[in-house]
């Protein structure tokens, strides 16, 4: 047991179980037994409700990286090895990291050393030392203990980076202040705004995103609130972030209410148990319809549409898992959360004109938008056709009213334009 290490799991600022460090870096998840004796419990993850509505204890251990709904909570990329090597860890071990970013993670999910009291997780969630849950009740604290005894520490990162947002692009949270000013909190941990910062190898991305955002809400898409804010005008910036300067593009969070408190939320990767890794290629957009048809409805199976042919209209091959979201408002049921990371890949990517992920087995093409494809996307997923096929005629009828006028209103880069006319004189609607 000398290798052994313990981190709390709370939701809302209560455990709901313990994810345990063995030899040789294994992982394992296991619910506490006040969490699964909670007839009102909050959900942590529909990747843990089996086909019969309840919770699956049977989580397969890891080795290195975490069980994929932990694994999805941290950054990848540039920004992973920036607060890895902040905080003195390897990267690839992902248990420390969860323990070392574990203060401010995406949703209502906080993890920290066990026994350590909750008492910083139950400040950030809002939950004021009662359950921070929408209408639920508290669990005690009581009734969840490790599985064992003692803990070895976990590398805290110094500075403003104890923060995890999951995604690749240079980003830090963000408070705003009097006059509108955005900052970055103290040890990086809170905010109700994400910063995207400039890449100099994707110029004009935080513009065309902020455009296609805005184009979205105007085709009817509840969107995330953005705003393009000069890169000098962010306080508190860490060192070596923002050197290039232009524009960043600030992002309200829809998983913090002004207060700080957490709405929970997570993403489609967690949702079907996919590693970070396999966002591109996990899972095909007939089986998210799937998911959302079971546990949302045709409500929000219809808006799913219309944001997915919003994205084949505007050229996003970018709309993986991890670009999808859903957040639970009173704690236990799902809605879809307001969409983020709109952005057309045409300037971008080389020999473009494909989707993310399959529309389904076999068809990943923007120009294969068609009603024999959303045939056989509803009947796949076993949704009504004629809902599925309304809902992407409207969108494309939207889109054409408002284009017009829009691309020229929003700035929309050359590239764009062109090949989102090119896209719509190809559309048979």
């Amino acid at each position: 047991m000398a290798d052994l290490d313990i981190l709390d799991v709370r939701l809302h600022g209560e455990r709901v179980g313990t994810l345990t460090r063995l030899g040789r870096d294994r992982i394992v998840f296991g619910f506490g037994a006040g969490y699964l004796e909670d007839a009102e419990r909050p959900t942590l993850s529909l990747s843990f409700i089996d086909a019969f509505g309840r919770v699956a204890t049977d989580v397969a251990p890891t080795r290195v990286h975490a069980p994929p709904f932990f694994s999805n909570l941290l950054p990848e990329g540039s920004l992973r090895e920036y607060l890895a090597r902040s905080a003195g860890i390897d990267p690839r071990l992902e248990f420390p990291l969860l323990g070392s970013l574990g203060e401010d993670l995406p949703g209502a999910v906080s993890i920290e050393p066990a026994g350590g009291g909750g008492g910083l997780s139950r400040a950030l969630a809002g939950g004021g030392g009662r359950s921070g849950r929408p209408g639920g009740r508290g669990t005690p604290d009581s009734v969840v203990r490790p599985l064992f005894g003692t803990t070895a520490p976990v590398p805290r990162p110094q500075g403003p980076l104890r923060f995890s947002l999951s995604g690749t692009q240079l980003k830090v949270p963000a408070v705003r202040g009097a006059g509108g000013r955005l900052s970055v909190p103290a040890h990086g941990v809170g905010g109700t705004w994400i910063v995207k910062l400039p890449s100099p190898g994707f110029p004009g991305l935080p513009e065309q995103e902020h455009a296609m955002m805005r184009l979205a809400a105007l085709c009817g898409i509840e969107t995330a609130e953005t705003r393009l804010v000069p890169v000098e005008e962010i306080a508190g910036l860490p060192r070596g972030m923002g050197e290039t300067g232009g524009h960043a593009l600030a992002v309200r969070r829809f998983d913090r209410f002004d207060d700080g408190a957490r709405v929970h939320s997570e993403d489609f990767a967690q949702i079907l148990g996919v590693s970070p890794g396999e966002k591109y290629g996990g899972a095909t957009y007939r089986r998210m319809a799937e998911v959302i048809g079971r546990e949302i409805g045709l409500e929000g199976v219809s808006e799913f549409v219309r944001r997915l042919v919003f994205c084949a209209l505007i050229g996003n091959g970018d709309a993986h898992l991890k670009n999808w979201s859903v957040c639970y408002p009173d704690g236990r049921r799902p809605e879809l959360a307001p969409a983020y990371d709109l952005v057309s890949t045409i300037p971008y990517a080389s020999g473009g004109g494909r989707m993310a992920l399959e529309w389904v087995a076999g068809a990943a093409g923007f120009a294969d938008l068609s009603d024999a494809l959303l045939g056989r996307l509803a009947t796949g997923a076993r949704l009504p056709r004629q809902a599925v096929r309304e809902a992407a005629r409207a969108m494309v009828a939207r889109f054409r009213d408002v284009w017009s006028a829009a691309k020229g209103e929003l700035a929309v880069p050359g590239e764009v334009v062109a090949g989102v006319d090119e896209g719509l004189s190809r559309a048979g609607w």
